[in-house]
This record gives structure tokens, C-alpha cells and sequence, in this order.
């Protein structure tokens, strides 16, 4: 049997639970008080989901690009990046998602957010939820201080998925690209988690799964109805 066979995915870690950990407490100190805001602007968005006006897609979709933004430069070029070497390329990956929303919500108008009665939108909330709330949460059931959690429009996870619930609450078809990148990292977190050993794994490997069903699910239907 090859020796690769052998290894664990917790083998292939370049830093240890209380190192990775530890980022999570620095950033959160030496960005503070950026939580203010990032606050503020998800009441704003939840705020313009119940309103009208003709610039409310392509705010929403600019405060999504700015939350890619920030984590791309802020958490990944110049925190995780300095424990794992990857940590660059995913800069670069979120940096594109942040550059896609920009082109396809808020120059082409191809995101158009609403909420309706329908079955799969009170799910894609729920998956909202999970991204606001209780992946916070889980954080802290997990035996992390708050300023160990992952925040949504602060770190990855929670803002991947709360990206695609976004997405599938569209009544534009959303572009491919905009699903996948979400989807990926979801991927890439979960099995950062697992390796981990933190219980964190399952709720964001759940929940991105989930948002990426109703994203595709959404994006067919679209498809189908034009």
C-alpha cells in the first residue's frame, strides 16, 4: 500500500488548532471596531430587501463585493496568510468573487433580490440564519472565546454562505462563476475544520451544501422559465 495512503487530512495542516485559533482572536482585536460596521451594513441589506427603489440590487450586491474585499485583504493576504501559504491564493479567490458580484450586480443589474412565499426562499433565509447566527454561535458551543468565531462579512465561512443564499433568492440567473467560487470555499473550510477536529465542519459543509442545492436549483428554474 502507497505510504499516502497512510496520512490524515490533519497531516497536511501547516499550523495547529491553537495557532489557527489565535489568528482568529488577533484579527477580531485589530479590526475592532470594523464589526460596527459590518453590522450596520447587513441591517442596511436586510433593510432594502423589504424596499422598492431601483438601486436597491445593486446595493446589495456592492455590499456583498466589499464583504469579498475585505476578507480577501484583511483575513487572507495579510492574517492567514501568514500561516499557511495558501492563504495568498485565496486572497485571489475572493478577491475574483468580489470583482464578479461588482460586474454582474452592480454594472450588468444580473442580481435582482427578492423575498417571496415561496418554499425554497423561507430555506435559503434559514440558511441566512445559519450564516448570521448560529455559526457565531457554534462557535461558542464549541468552547471558543467571541473573539476566536468566524463573523459573517468579517471571515470566510459564514460569508461564502450567506453569499449563496443571496444567490438563491435571485430573480436573475446569477452567473455560474458567482455559485462555484462560494461553493468551493465552503469545501475548502469544511475540510479545514475537519482536519481540525472541530465539530464547526459539519455545520458549514451542511449549509454550503444546502446553499449551493438552492442556488442551482434557482438557477435552473430561471433557466427553464426564459
Amino acid at each position: 500500500m502507497p505510504d499516502w495512503l497512510t496520512y490524515r487530512l490533519s497531516d497536511f495542516l501547516l499550523f495547529s488548532p491553537r495557532t489557527y485559533y489565535r489568528m482568529f482572536e488577533l484579527y477580531h482585536t485589530q479590526t475592532w471596531p470594523i464589526h460596527l460596521v459590518v453590522l450596520g451594513s447587513v441591517v442596511a441589506v436586510v433593510v432594502l430587501l423589504r424596499r422598492e427603489e431601483e438601486w436597491r440590487d445593486r446595493a446589495i450586491a456592492g455590499v456583498l463585493a466589499v464583504w469579498w474585499l475585505w476578507v480577501a485583504i484583511a483575513f487572507h493576504l495579510q492574517r492567514y496568510a501568514t500561516i499557511n501559504w495558501a492563504g495568498r491564493y485565496f486572497a485571489a479567490l475572493f478577491a475574483i468573487q468580489a470583482l464578479l458580484l461588482v460586474w454582474f450586480g452592480v454594472i450588468r443589474t444580473r442580481l435582482r433580490f427578492r423575498l417571496s412565499q415561496e418554499r425554497a426562499e423561507y430555506l435559503a433565509a434559514g440558511v441566512l440564519v445559519i450564516a448570521l447566527v448560529f455559526g457565531p454561535l457554534a462557535g461558542r458551543i464549541a468552547g471558543r472565546s467571541w473573539r476566536q468565531v468566524e463573523m459573517f462579512g468579517l471571515t470566510p465561512d459564514p460569508t461564502a454562505i450567506a453569499t449563496l443564499a443571496f444567490l438563491a433568492i435571485s430573480t436573475a440567473r446569477p452567473h455560474r462563476a458567482l455559485i462555484m467560487i462560494p461553493a468551493v470555499w465552503c469545501a475548502i473550510g469544511a475540510a479545514t475544520l475537519w482536519a481540525l477536529g472541530s465539530p464547526e465542519a459539519w455545520l458549514v459543509m451542511s449549509a454550503g451544501l444546502a446553499g449551493l442545492i438552492l442556488a442551482i436549483r434557482h438557477d435552473a428554474s430561471i433557466q427553464a422559465v426564459a
